[in-house]
């Protein structure tokens, strides 16, 4: 599966769960993660089949929770707009009533602030505890 290439430039592959890629956007004013099926040409969830699509919601339901509780969220922002990106791709914001943007949607509200290697890393051994997540080796392929 090949990465839009706007998602290849803003993201870090994190890993593969049955149907969706984990990316993490490289932002670090909030934690962001965007989960991608591996599915060629969707570009809209009824697009995707019916089993596709309560899987789809499945891992969602799942990182929702998962970062919720990881992060301590105020609240979990969860969108699929597509409008610069094509490629079925679904946003899933933690929030903070203390972040930059709140409570207003974080498109536009103030640039990004790239992660350090440090907290990337510190990032990538949470996610290391989402159940069914399967690590995928740095520059790897997804």
């Amino acid at each position: 599966m090949i990465l839009h290439p706007q998602l290849e430039k803003d993201c870090f592959v994190l890993g593969q769960l049955p149907l969706s890629a984990l990316l993490l956007i490289n932002d670090r004013n909030y934690p962001w993660f965007i989960l991608v099926p591996q599915r060629e040409g969707i570009r809209e969830i009824h697009q995707l089949s019916e089993a596709d699509q309560q899987q789809l919601m499945r891992e969602s339901s799942l990182l929702a929770s998962w970062i919720e509780q990881a992060f301590h969220a105020d609240k979990i922002n969860i969108a699929a707009l597509g409008n610069m990106v094509p490629q079925l791709h679904i946003h899933h914001i933690v929030r903070y009533q203390t972040d930059p943007a709140w409570p207003a949607p974080v498109w536009g509200k103030v640039p990004a602030i790239p992660y350090t290697e440090a907290e990337k890393e510190a990032v990538v051994a949470k996610v290391a505890g989402l159940e069914g997540l399967r690590r995928i080796p740095p520059h790897g392929t997804v």
